[in-house]
């Protein structure tokens, strides 16, 4: 019957992206309320009745719209065999078949005895199946409302465990906010405190330092009147062991002779140019005796340092910025050559104005390069890793290099071989620099420590101690005998070597101080951090007398130029930041494509050159 036929057809379904489904957040609700556990059986068997109850009115209607069978009643002998069918009698069955087909043949049954069963006994059959269908899926539904019940308690006792937590986390935060407030305002009560103590270190420092100078004047000065006694007392004696007849008046000659405040001679002479000399430096030599550290040994070959009476040419000449150099982007660039197989972490210029330049990397090699074309001349071997700073000395032919082997190198640039080499430092080697007389060497070293080599010994003759963490820079005072020295520990320190301590310290980062340097006047200190501040100090203050923010990249190197009106900046941001001192005006050079990590005018100040990461040396003009 093909018209009986029923097609189905399946409408197609969307595709449906996992990723791309937006999740609801559920928020806690702290109000559910907790049933007992019988409540819970009861409202689950509830709900699976009326589900059964679901099912059995959609059969009933589905039943109803089916077309009726009209069923006859099953003969009494058809009902037998389905009954002995059904239980597994089948030998009573096989029986039962062949004596009542033989009667039937025979004729022995009437038609009385061949009755239809009633309709009970059939219902009755069918209830018995029903009951059957009904226990077992009652068994079903039972097992699967115990399943719910247990994944219920689970989930209620996760939810629960959850709530704790979170209740927990919140109180914990609450009480979190709560001390970061109460730290805040203690913070904010000792402020003032602390400022004003830090005040008083500060001036108590330059009370102690000021009185150790004017000590060590004094020792100095009492040297010298013990040695004036000392030949006055041998010139009482000689003139005591003259003939009575000299008297009095020969007593009075040798009283005139002695060395007097006013530069005369015995009988009242004026002492000559040479005696003067002399006299002076027999009382510098007191003097610089009663001013060295204590625990001092000399050695016969150490150098002397020079007086603090030179005058500084720059302050002499008073030599203003070029203008083309003040001006907002008045630096071109000229030149580029790649210096290094790795990045380039340091530069020198020859002092004497001969167009050369030393570059230092981190392929561990220093190379000699000749300006503006940039012709490498000779290449230094000898460090074990990378060279981080190298220095010329004053009268351009020797180098001196540190780096991360803990080593400072003497090299001679005729021959282009190392003199010496001094191994005191524990650790990397940051910066050195050349005294302007050429007979020290100061140097930097991330072992917390400076070291002044005296080339007259060729030895370390001085251990500078007092900074907290890595030195990262050392810069001699021009024509003086002052170093300045910045570190990790945020401050800035002046040394006196002659005396081995700390004169002066700079405060006013919060953060690594890479790179600090003098003016070539002498009045001034530059330095940057690692947060790219730099800070403008007065050689006479504490304090910075001007502070621009150059960040948020690391700032690696300051210099000035020779008129001490402009600073530039080699910035972690691939560019030379150009500062006005007076004015704060701020210019960018670009085209550096990486770290630039040190710069430096040249000695007339009409160009700056700069080196970086990116392994090149760049001139701009």
């Amino acid at each position: 019957m093909d018209d009986n036929k029923y097609t189905v057809s399946f409408e197609q379904l969307p595709d449906e992206n996992p990723s791309e489904y937006n999740y609801e957040e559920v928020p806690v609700e702290d109000d559910v309320p907790a049933m007992d556990n019988d409540e819970e059986l009861v409202a689950t068997v509830r709900v699976l009745q009326e589900a059964a109850d679901d099912d059995t009115a959609m059969t009933e209607r589905a039943a109803a719209a089916r077309p009726v069978l009209i069923t006859c009643p099953p003969s009494v002998d058809d009902f037998v065999r389905s009954f002995l069918l059904k239980i597994g009698m089948q030998r009573t069955l096989d029986t039962f078949q062949a004596e009542f087909f033989e009667l039937q043949q025979k004729g022995q049954l009437r038609e009385e005895d061949l009755f239809d069963v009633p309709d009970i006994y059939a219902r009755n059959q069918q209830l018995d199946d029903q009951l059957k269908v009904m226990r077992h899926e009652r068994d079903k539904y039972k097992a699967a409302s115990m399943a719910a019940r247990e994944m219920y308690v689970k989930l209620r006792n996760e939810r629960d465990y959850h709530r704790m937590n979170h209740r927990r986390v919140m109180q914990e935060k609450n009480k979190l906010l709560d001390d970061i407030k109460l730290m805040k305002r203690h913070y904010a009560a000792y402020e003032p405190t602390l400022e004003q103590l830090r005040h008083k270190y500060e001036v108590a420092m330059k009370e102690k330092m000021l009185s150790k100078l004017e000590r060590d004047r004094a020792m100095g000065q009492v040297a010298g009147l013990q040695s004036t006694l000392k030949s006055l007392e041998q010139m009482r004696g000689s003139s005591a062991q003259r003939p009575a007849g000299g008297g009095g008046a020969g007593d009075a000659a040798e009283l005139r002779a002695a060395p007097t405040a006013g530069g005369r001679a015995g009988g009242g002479r004026e002492l000559t140019g040479k005696e003067q000399m002399a006299e002076r430096r027999r009382a510098e030599a007191r003097q610089d005796v009663a001013n060295l550290p204590a625990g001092y040994v000399r050695h016969p070959k150490d150098k002397d340092f020079p007086k603090d009476r030179g005058i500084n040419p720059a302050l002499a000449n008073g030599r203003g910025a070029p203008v083309h150099l003040t001006r907002s982007g008045g630096l071109k660039l000229s030149n580029t050559w790649e210096a290094h197989e790795a990045a380039v972490s340091s530069l020198a210029l020859n002092p004497l104005g001969k167009q050369e330049l030393v570059t230092t990397g981190d392929d561990a090699v220093w190379k000699l390069w000749s300006l503006p074309g940039g012709e490498c001349q000779f290449t230094g071997e000898g460090h074990s890793q990378w060279v981080s700073s190298a220095h010329f000395h004053p009268s351009g032919s020797q180098l001196v290099t540190g780096g991360g082997d803990n080593l400072v190198k003497l090299w001679d640039l005729h021959v282009g071989e190392c003199l010496h080499t001094f191994n005191e430092h524990s650790s990397a080697v940051w910066s050195l620099q050349y005294h302007w007389t050429g007979n020290f060497i100061a140097s930097a070293s991330m072992d917390n420590t400076v070291r002044v080599f005296d080339l007259g010994s060729v030895r370390c003759r001085q251990i500078l101690r007092g900074h907290a963490e890595s030195v990262n820079s050392v810069s001699w005072l021009p024509h003086g005998n002052l170093l300045l020295t910045c570190s990790a520990d945020k401050t800035l320190l002046v040394w006196d070597p002659r005396v081995g301590t700390s004169v002066h310290t700079f405060y006013g980062h919060l953060h690594s101080v890479n790179h600090a340097a003098f003016s070539p006047k002498g009045d001034t200190v530059a330095s940057v951090d690692s947060f790219g501040f730099l800070k403008v100090f007065d050689v006479r203050a504490d304090r910075p007398k001007s502070a621009l923010d150059l960040g948020p990249h690391a700032a690696n190197c300051v210099a000035f130029d020779p008129s001490s009106t402009l600073l530039a900046v080699a910035s972690n941001d691939a560019t030379v930041k150009m500062i006005e001192v007076a004015t704060g005006g701020v210019s960018k050079l670009e085209g550096h494509e990486d770290s630039v990590q040190f710069c430096s005018f040249d000695q007339h100040g009409d160009c700056l050159i700069s080196a970086g990461s990116d392994r090149t040396v760049r001139v701009w003009n």
